[in-house]
């Protein structure tokens, strides 16, 4: 059994438990993850699959439970521990019997605060978590008495490490608020140099801090949220979804960046939903 992100909407909604971080992280994390699987291995006794599409920022995974198996784009990880997960791939995780798993998806990693991490360098690989966060806040996580005692403890712990470097903050700032302004505006095609200008530094500083804060160019973290934005839409009411709402040219401009970003057999699931948009666009073409 496979589970995708978008389409399979009960399944992540309901066996992943979710909570925004304390009001002062929302610039550095979307939100604190623990997966309730206990309940669907009678269902699926040998196993299962969450599909994911690719997202900025990234994941720290912590494992709770029993050994499973994580694929990065093509590449294969068996993960036995903890790992540093780069989200703007396309992710498949395989579920086995005992598998827990408690995470954090952050836009930006407050580390860059206190080491020297080239984020440009994590991109196609899972990495040992370690090296990232410290082992004995790891090891706190996991003897933990449940989830909300380790949310306290990932809050508490960020919370230190941006108050400590406040006056570093300011690169993150421009950055996720350029990412929030983008999405909610719908303006994924802006070019760099113009929101460099707004923010009154260069193009080439605007882009190291996207570099640094996301480990990828400003222009490709505006096209992953642009294709997200476009394929939930279609999740949800393909029928309401233009290409040209954003900022595509035409329906084979949109495919072909759709394909670009997702698994063939992810593709497939969906390609129902892609008949009804060209049957839609079609008609309103002919109609005018």
């Amino acid at each position: 059994m496979q589970h995708i992100e978008f389409f399979d909407s009960d399944h992540f909604e309901n066996n992943y438990y979710r909570v925004p971080p304390s009001d002062n992280l929302g610039e550095y994390i979307d939100y604190i993850w623990e997966t309730r699987f206990d309940h669907l291995w009678k269902i699926y006794p040998s196993g299962f699959s969450d599909v994911l599409f690719p997202h900025i920022g990234y994941t720290y995974l912590i494992n709770l439970g029993t050994p499973f198996v994580m694929q990065v784009n093509e590449k294969k990880f068996e993960m036995k521990t903890d790992g540093f997960l780069p989200r703007p791939n396309n992710l498949e995780c395989f579920h086995q019997t005992g598998n827990r798993l408690f995470g954090i998806k952050f836009r930006v990693s407050p580390v860059i605060f206190e080491k020297k991490v080239d984020f440009s360098e994590y991109r196609e690989y899972i990495f040992p978590l370690s090296y990232l966060v410290d082992q004995k806040v790891i090891d706190r996580i996991k003897k933990a008495f449940n989830f909300n005692e380790r949310v306290e403890i990932v809050c508490s712990h960020y919370t230190s490490l941006v108050n400590e470097h406040a006056e570093l903050e300011r690169p993150v700032q421009i950055v996720t608020e350029i990412l929030d302004n983008c999405a909610r505006e719908k303006q994924f095609t802006v070019s760099i140099e113009s929101l460099a200008q707004k923010y009154k530094v260069s193009s080439r500083t605007l882009q190291r801090y996207f570099e640094t804060a996301t480990g990828i160019s400003g222009k490709k973290a505006l096209q992953i949220l642009r294709i997200r934005s476009a394929v939930s839409h279609i999740a949800k009411d393909p029928e309401s979804f233009h290409y040209s709402q954003y900022g595509y040219y035409d329906h084979s401009h949109f495919y072909k960046h759709l394909k670009q970003f997702l698994k063939r057999d992810t593709l497939l699931k969906i390609e129902p939903h892609l008949e009804m948009l060209k049957r839609i666009s079609s008609s309103s073409i002919g109609s005018r």
